[in-house]
């Protein structure tokens, strides 16, 4: 039996980790073989490039900070979600392909089409698409408040300037209207709890209902 590959998407302070990690344990609790990992990361490999790319402080050209981000993705891919796939596992992920387009696409490119086309074939080349993505929602100004409260050490794109933060939330809801069959779109501006119930209602149909 395939496995199901779950991708959890939105913007800074929006509650994926959280929800990831209740997801985890909701379907554990079910029985399944579960995988949980995160992106950029996830093999020792892509976790060295995350730590570059997040806090290495220099200053790649767009093309190459794009390129960076396959080059993790691909040895994610490749090492840890296909063979889980595989072997018939749920894999959730705190990030996927469309962290790249929100936030390199959208976010620093603006939306340049000749940046959108790059991601897009790069995407491609790597040949996994979710069969579920939940695009967790929040107000931005919800989301600094939690941000704040959280503390700790920013990332590179944690501490971008408000303008580049609402160009990834457009971004994320251009992808998530143009990707309406597999992109879910939830409010995470209500308590963790909701959200938990909502998001394991939509995994539960996807994995009891038809193929």
């Amino acid at each position: 039996m395939p496995g199901l590959f779950i991708t959890f998407e939105g913007g800074e302070g929006a509650g994926k980790s959280t929800q990831v990690a209740l997801l985890e344990a909701h379907l554990r609790a079910g029985g399944h073989d579960v995988v949980r990992t995160r992106e950029p990361g996830g093999t020792p490999g892509a976790e060295a490039l995350r730590d570059f790319l997040l806090f290495g402080g220099h200053d790649l050209s767009l093309r190459a900070e794009i390129l960076a981000h396959f080059a993790a993705r691909c040895d994610h891919v490749d090492r840890l979600i296909r063979p889980a796939l595989a072997r018939g596992a749920v894999v959730i992920c705190d990030r996927f392909a469309d962290s790249t387009m929100a936030y390199q696409g959208y976010g620093i490119g603006q939306g340049d089409p000749a940046t959108i086309g790059l991601i897009d074939a790069l995407t491609a080349q790597v040949g996994l698409v979710p069969d579920l993505t939940l695009v967790l929602a929040l107000d931005r100004a919800r989301a600094r408040q939690r941000l704040d409260a959280r503390g700790g050490r920013s990332d590179r794109y944690e501490a971008a300037d408000e303008a580049f933060h609402a160009r990834v939330a457009e971004g994320f809801e251009t992808i998530a209207r143009t990707h309406a069959g597999r992109c879910v779109r939830v409010s995470a501006d209500q308590p963790v709890e909701a959200i938990a119930r909502d998001v394991a209602q939509r995994v539960d149909a996807r994995l009891t209902g038809p193929a």
